[in-house]
This record gives C-alpha cells, sequence and structure tokens, in this order.
C-alpha cells in the first residue's frame, strides 16, 4: 500500500492535491540540479530553470521534470504545467506515471476531467502501470464536477484491478459523498473502510460528522464523535466548528458550553469561527447580551474578534432595533483597526431601513460609495425594499437604475421587491412590462414572481388576467403554491364567485398542495360574506379538525353575524361553538 506521502492528493479539505513522487525521487540529479528547485519564489523562476532542464545536455532524469512540474502545480498554475508538458513531449522527453499522474491532476484541478482521463488511456497505452494516486486523482476530480456514481464506479474499478484502496482515496470519495449529502452512502463506505483494515483519519470521520449535522443529524453526528475518540483518534478544531455549529442550531447552549470546555480540556482553544459561530447563534435569538459576553471571553483568552464576529453583533442590535448599539459595535470595529466592509454596510442599512430611517441609510450607502466599496445586489436589494416599503417607489426605480448603470446584475429577489410595489401602487401596466423583461433575460421567474402579478392583477380588478396567468403556470414549468391557490381563492370570492372558488379549494389536495389556516379562512370569509353560512359552518369544522385557528378577520365576521336579529337561532347556536 502506498503512504499518504505519495499519494497526489492531500486529505479532501487540507487545501490542493499534489502529487509528491517516492523520497528516493529526491537525491540530487547527475547534472546539479538541486533539491532546492522544488522552492520557487515566482512562476517566472520555476520557468526559467525549466527551460534551462530542457536544453542540457545530456538529457536530466524525468525524475527533476517531474520535481518541476510538482512545484509548480503547487503554485497553482495548471494551466502552465500542462503547457510544459506538451513542450517535453515535443523535446522527446519520455513521461513516466508520476509526470503523468501530475497532468491528471491538474486536468482535474481545471475541471476538465474528461481529458485527464485520455491521460490514463496514455499511461496504458505507454505500457506503465497506473497506481493508487492516479485512481485517486480521478475520482477526485469526478466528485468535484458531481458525478459522484462515475467516481464510486472507478472506485470499484480500481479495487478489481488488484488496487488497494488507502486513506487518502477513501477520504476522497466519502468527502465527495458528504459534499451531496449521501451520508448514508459515506457511512456506508466508512464501515467498509474499517472491515478492509484501513485505519479512518480524523479528517474522514469529520467529514462524516459535519454532513450528518448538515442533515441535522446531531444525535447520530455525536455518536461517530464518540466512535472516533473511542478509537483512540483525536478531533481537531474543524470537528468541533462541526459539533458546535449544529448544537447552537438547536439552541442546545449548555451542551454548546460542555463542548468548549471539552476542548480547552483537549488542548484545543476555540478560534475566531468557533467564536463567531456562537455569537451568531445568540444573535439570531435575540441574547445579545450573551453574545457581548461571548465576544468579551474571546478577548480574554487571546483570542482577537474579526469582522465577521463585529458584523455578527452589530446584526444581532439591529434584529433588536437597537440601532444605536449597533452604531457603536460598528465604531468599536474602526478603533480596533478592522475596516468595515460591504456586509458591515449593508447590515447597518438593512437595520435602519427595517425601522423606516431611510434617510440614514442612504446616508450610510453613500458613505460605503465614497469610500470604494462597491455595493453588491444584497445592498441594493435592501436599500430598494426599504424605499418601498416606505412609500418612496420612483427613489427604488432610481436606484435600480443606478444599480444596472455600475454593472451588478439584478436578481428575482430585486425584481420581485419592484414588481410588489409596482402592484401594490396600481401601476399593473408598468409591472406587466417589467415581467416580460424578466422573462426575457436570463433568469427564470419563479412562482413567487407570478403570485406577486397574480395579486396585483386581482387587487386591479383584472380576475380574467389572473385567471388566465394562473391556468398558463404549467406551460412555465412552475407549480401553484398554497400562496397562488389562496391569492385566487380570494379574488374569486371577493368577485362572488364562490363555486369556482370552491372548485379550486377542493383541487389543492389533489395537487400535492394542502389548504393552510389562510386558505380556509379565506374561503369560510368568503361564504360568510353571501351568505352562505353553512357552507361556511361546515368549512370551519374541517378547518378546526385540521388544527387551523379562526383568525381575527373571521372571528370577528363572526361576532357581527351572532349579533344580527335575522339570523336563524339554530345557526346561531352552531356559531357560538366556535368560542367554547
Amino acid at each position: 500500500m502506498m503512504t499518504r506521502a505519495t499519494m497526489a492528493f492531500s486529505s479532501p479539505g487540507s487545501g490542493a492535491c499534489m502529487l509528491s513522487p517516492p523520497l528516493p525521487f529526491f537525491s540530487s540529479s547527475q547534472n546539479n540540479f538541486h533539491s532546492k528547485s522544488l522552492h520557487f519564489n515566482t512562476l517566472d523562476d520555476a520557468l526559467s530553470s525549466f527551460n534551462r532542464l530542457l536544453h542540457m545536455h545530456p538529457p536530466p532524469s524525468i525524475v527533476d521534470f517531474a520535481k518541476l512540474l510538482t512545484s509548480i502545480a503547487k503554485m497553482k498554475h495548471y494551466s502552465t504545467v500542462l503547457s510544459l508538458s506538451t513542450q517535453m513531449d515535443s523535446f522527446g522527453v519520455p513521461p513516466n506515471v508520476y509526470t503523468l499522474n501530475i497532468l491528471i491532476n491538474s486536468f482535474c484541478h481545471l475541471n476538465r476531467v474528461g481529458f485527464a482521463f485520455s491521460v490514463l488511456a496514455k499511461i496504458l497505452k505507454l505500457g506503465h502501470q497506473p497506481d493508487p494516486t492516479t485512481f485517486t486523482t480521478l475520482i477526485r476530480g469526478l466528485c468535484v464536477e458531481g458525478k459522484i456514481g462515475e467516481a464510486l464506479h472507478l472506485f470499484d474499478k480500481m479495487i478489481d484491478e488488484g488496487f488497494q484502496p488507502n486513506v487518502v482515496t477513501y477520504g476522497t470519495l466519502i468527502n465527495g459523498l458528504c459534499k451531496v449529502g449521501n451520508t448514508s452512502a459515506a457511512i456506508r463506505l466508512l464501515r467498509s473502510m474499517e472491515q478492509g483494515n484501513c485505519q479512518p483519519d480524523v479528517v474522514i470521520y469529520t467529514s462524516i460528522i459535519d454532513s450528518l449535522c448538515k442533515d441535522r443529524q446531531v444525535t447520530e453526528a455525536f455518536n461517530l464523535f464518540s466512535q472516533m475518540v473511542g478509537q483512540g483518534i483525536s478531533p481537531d478544531i474543524f470537528t468541533y466548528t462541526s459539533l458546535v455549529h449544529a448544537l447552537c442550531n438547536l439552541c442546545e447552549w449548555k451542551h454548546v458550553t460542555t463542548l468548549l470546555n471539552q476542548m480547552v480540556n483537549s488542548k484545543i482553544l476555540p478560534d475566531v469561527v468557533i467564536f463567531s459561530t456562537v455569537v451568531d447563534a445568540l444573535c439570531k435569538e435575540g441574547k445579545v447580551t450573551e453574545a457581548h459576553e461571548i465576544v468579551d471571553m474571546m478577548i480574554q483568552r487571546g483570542v482577537e474578534p474579526d469582522v465577521v464576529t463585529y458584523t455578527t453583533l452589530m446584526d444581532g442590535h439591529c434584529l433588536q432595533s437597537e440601532m444605536d448599539e449597533a452604531v457603536k459595535v460598528f465604531d468599536m470595529m474602526v478603533r480596533k483597526g478592522f475596516a468595515p466592509d460591504v456586509i458591515s454596510y449593508t447590515t447597518l442599512i438593512n437595520g435602519y431601513c427595517k425601522i423606516h430611517k431611510i434617510d440614514k441609510a442612504m446616508y450610510l450607502f453613500e458613505e460605503m460609495c465614497r469610500k470604494e466599496w462597491i455595493p453588491d445586489t444584497k445592498t441594493y436589494n435592501t436599500l430598494m425594499h426599504g424605499l418601498c416599503h416606505v412609500g418612496r417607489l420612483q427613489d427604488a426605480i432610481a436606484l435600480f437604475h443606478e444599480m444596472v448603470a455600475r454593472g451588478q446584475m439584478p436578481d428575482l429577489v430585486t425584481y420581485s421587491i419592484l414588481l410588489d410595489s409596482l402592484c401594490k401602487n396600481c401601476h399593473l401596466e408598468e409591472a406587466m412590462a417589467l415581467l416580460k423583461a424578466i422573462e426575457a433575460s436570463n433568469l427564470n421567474p419563479d412562482i413567487q414572481v407570478y403570485n406577486i402579478i397574480i395579486d396585483g392583477m386581482c387587487r386591479a380588478g383584472e380576475l380574467e388576467a389572473a385567471r388566465d396567468l394562473f391556468s398558463n403556470l404549467s406551460s412555465k414549468g412552475l407549480h401553484p403554491s398554497v400562496w397562488t391557490y389562496n391569492i385566487m381563492i380570494h379574488g374569486l370570492c371577493k368577485r362572488g364567485l364562490l363555486n369556482e372558488a370552491n372548485k379550486l379549494f377542493m383541487e389543492m389536495d389533489g395537487n400535492d398542495c394542502s389548504p393552510d389556516g389562510c386558505t380556509y379562512n379565506t374561503i369560510a370569509r368568503g361564504f360568510l360574506q353571501n351568505n352562505e353560512t353553512l357552507r361556511a359552518i361546515q368549512l370551519l369544522e374541517e378547518m378546526l379538525a385540521r388544527g387551523f385557528s379562526a383568525d381575527v378577520s373571521t372571528t370577528t365576521l363572526l361576532v357581527e353575524m351572532l349579533s344580527d336579529d335575522g339570523l336563524d337561532q339554530s345557526v346561531k347556536q352552531i356559531l357560538r361553538g366556535f368560542f367554547n
């Protein structure tokens, strides 16, 4: 079995995968091409050495070329590796399996795995024997391109050819499976690895633990963590980061504290990423005071908060509408020598927009531009949404045009903000023109975009147009959501078309779109307002049986009906039952 030092890959997640020839190849060559040539400061230095090698007489060993190509690959100049390999061929320098593995590695890093397989064919044609490095590199290339099925097939073929996968091969494939969310297959491969007497390392365990945490299978993640520790494999900072993040998502603060203490006891000090993860989770739970305490603890332990930490704290205050406190954190960050970035500014802009202080948000936006920070799409969307929310639609449109002029591409969120505001301000014609522009662009409008337009049509009394658009959703490859049905049912009820509204309501379950509380309340009110009391009662009873309750509007309507002297007493008795 080949050792880790001879493989083309670093362990998954540890950085670039590079070929390192076996140790005997590091002896000095007959042409005094010293081993220091493995460490070049610049690409130009490496190219000069390559040209010197190429014109030596007698020609140097292929080993020297392999060392030089490895150095260039470590600089991540993969295209250059391919170009130099072509020159070697033209000068008649015969490749060996190591140089060809470097070539495969470079093709894989350039996402050209098809060409990498052509190099495998060349290895076989030249009579060389592919080694575990060859297969591992190709497996990694397939995984990067998301071709996990092909990677698994190649893994099986590797075993059939008599090659024993090592920890790097297993780790590469397990990492690929985890990245596409196939955690169960990754665990099966882990068990197969253990049965094959190939000891998993901390990187492999951490890949699966992280994947389990992302699948919210936290109990299973901790079970695997315990198994790893039980086998004498020490967790690293990345293992703890995954587990801390998962516990924070579940708001298991006591367990977070226990895990942090366990880290310290294991001589692994929490870093800024772990602390910032805890700060972020606390802020999202509204525990900003506790988040500040974590930051104080960071500083006491010698871990300097970074821009992410401070921005997270700012966001926590913004979520609580504590803008003065958010600005204090911003100023503290600047005093500490950290330059605010686009996310920092966008966080404050969003905070001011939430409390309708648009002028302050605009001032920050202009300051950001003056300091030559380029606002991104999220910044523009945040400010446009704030402007629309306070009724400054024309300013939002002007900002949209500025965004486009500055080369920032609008996304579906951008268009949805403008469409919604246009429809709510009775500018249906402009909204339809904007919809056509979206449809003509590279963006594919989703159901939310069409929901906004259908709602706008219903608001404007254009029920026929809303009907047509609703009916044509399937031709656009879209399926109505609950919101889509609710909009249409409301529009039909408002027009008094109860039978058509009820027909849509009855269709929902059959279209895998179960009615929600809003659906029941909407159609029940429609029946009540049109004196279809018994049908409304039937719906309300069904609604309660499904665990939904009457909303304020429906309850108010029921109270008004109970005070109606003209209503039959038996019906009143049934209605009173909804209040018991």
